[in-house]
């Protein structure tokens, strides 16, 4: 085999297999199925570890400044710890009919017992309202390894790139008539259902392209070979 073909064939599985071992990329998302605008529901932040090594231990979430909730809970979950905090205002402020002198602004979860390891995720959930009358809400995270590692997710879309970590965002139902939200169809139940597997098909497509990516290496190897045994 001459050496050009033999260096050829080498890239061309290098390639490939990289492209199998790829991960999909996931951030921290946020969904609900009964937020409406001006209306109460829960929220649900989807937490990936995206790290090799080590495992999520603590997730902040801030509420964002300009939409303040009138109620918020957060969600318990075993093996965490929450802290919920609160934050006095300048002036009392009025949400939907509730006027407000003091606001949630953080929500802390705490791993107690080993945290989220790798290549798994986990869900954080709040709830509350009234959520603001508009088409959407972001938030920001801030996830935190047991390596010291820090991410903040609170980068703001703007045009058609997303950011390298884009705030977790949620679309807001609108109000029916009879004052209820109805759910947007991104968020129906079958929607829902489909979004438990996001992560998982991520990993699946990725799967996929590095199979395909390894074909396309075999063939250019076998037509390699040929072209060199027809020069020999």
């Amino acid at each position: 085999m001459h050496r050009t073909t033999a260096r050829l064939s080498a890239a061309l599985v290098t390639a490939a297999l990289v492209a199998v071992a790829a991960p999909a990329s996931a951030h921290v998302g946020v969904s609900s199925t009964d937020a409406s605008q001006g209306g109460f529901g829960k929220a649900v932040f989807r937490v990936p570890n995206e790290s090799d090594t080590a495992a999520t231990t603590k997730l902040v979430v801030t509420l964002p400044e300009k939409t303040p909730f009138a109620f918020v809970t957060a969600g318990a979950k075993p093996g965490w710890k929450v802290e919920v905090s609160k934050e006095k205002l300048d002036k009392p402020t009025k949400v939907g009919s509730f006027e407000l002198t003091e606001v949630v602004r953080t929500i802390t979860w705490t791993a107690t017992d080993g945290g989220t390891p790798t290549s798994q995720f986990d869900e954080f959930a709040i709830s509350g309202g009234p959520f603001p009358e508009q088409d959407s809400i972001a938030f920001a995270a801030q996830q935190t390894y047991d390596d010291g590692e820090v991410v903040d997710w609170d980068e703001v879309q703007k045009g058609d790139t997303e950011p390298e970590h884009p705030a977790p965002t949620m679309t807001l139902a609108e109000l029916t008539d009879d004052g209820h939200g109805a759910a947007p169809a991104a968020h129906s139940e079958d929607a829902a259902a489909a979004g438990a597997d996001v992560e998982e098909s991520g990993n699946d497509l990725g799967t996929w392209l590095g199979g395909a990516a390894l074909v396309v290496a075999v063939a250019a190897l076998v037509v390699a070979l040929r072209q060199n045994r027809r020069r020999a």
